[in-house]
């Protein structure tokens, strides 16, 4: 991939973008990740005002440290920048102590950390005209469909959804993102125990990018060895359980012949 070409057509896709919509430019939540880095990074290059803001829920210290340094690393490097943190743990608290009990653990309570962040961005992007920026890559939102919807599935436009995660870490070790960054274990920081991307879905990112490239050729699968079948049997199953997150949302079509 030509990754200087890649980034200078998103950084001009970004700006044409935000023109037409008659924005002023862009928030970004920044995690720590990688691909929030590179997301904050290609947005702070077109320009256009970015607000990075950083938004902790129980978050451990190192998640919290890379998320920071790379907001610092962004506003020394770009005066159109500004980077924020508020930290929602005091919020998440709050909503968790109100719902009842059977529902404040596991995946529903994950999910409305990702929901808060949500609210949160919109809320600085409405009263700056700003768009929100999606950070999901392609093998999340368009293979397993690794995002929380109306969380941080819930954006105005995804400037690296059409690039694998091989390819996001590409654009990161062009773009100049830290070391530390590159070499973190990916994370969606929703769970108490800090578990990682691949301890949630079973697979990394380079077997899942091999499974949704071989979906998408039609592959033969009669040789494939058995963590391959493996790992193919596991990108199926999230695409499948998954898929109403991927497709527009269905809308009953009422047939004329009922309107009369």
């Amino acid at each position: 991939m030509r990754t200087k070409k890649v980034i200078d057509y998103i950084v001009n896709w970004l700006n044409d973008y935000c023109e037409n919509a008659g924005m002023n430019g862009f928030a970004v939540g920044v995690s720590g990740g990688i691909d929030s880095a590179v997301t904050s990074t290609l947005c702070a290059r077109t320009g256009k005002p970015v607000m990075a803001v950083n938004m902790p829920i129980h978050q451990p210290e190192d998640q919290k440290t890379l998320a920071g340094q790379h907001i610092d690393w962004l506003e020394k490097g770009f005066e159109n920048l500004t980077g924020v943190t508020v930290d929602l743990t005091p919020v998440f608290n709050s909503l968790e102590n109100t719902l009842p009990q059977e529902i404040r653990t596991g995946l529903p309570m994950a999910n409305s950390r990702s929901r808060l962040r949500m609210i949160t961005l919109y809320a600085f992007a409405g009263h700056h005209k700003l768009l929100v920026a999606g950070t999901g890559n392609r093998v999340e939102d368009f293979g397993v469909g690794f995002f929380t919807k109306y969380g941080d599935g819930g954006v105005d436009l995804s400037p690296i959804a059409d690039l694998m995660k091989s390819e996001v870490y590409a654009l990161g070790r062009q773009l100049g993102i830290s070391r530390a960054i590159l070499s973190a274990p990916p994370t969606d920081g929703l769970w108490h125990d800090n578990r990682s991307d691949e301890d949630q879905i079973g697979a990394s990112y380079d077997e899942l990018e091999w499974a949704m490239r071989l979906e998408e050729a039609g592959g033969d699968e009669s040789s494939l060895l058995p963590r391959q079948k493996e790992v193919l049997s596991i990108y199926r199953s999230y695409n499948r359980a998954n898929r109403h997150k991927m497709e527009p949302i269905p809308v009953a079509k009422i047939p004329d012949a009922l309107r009369i």
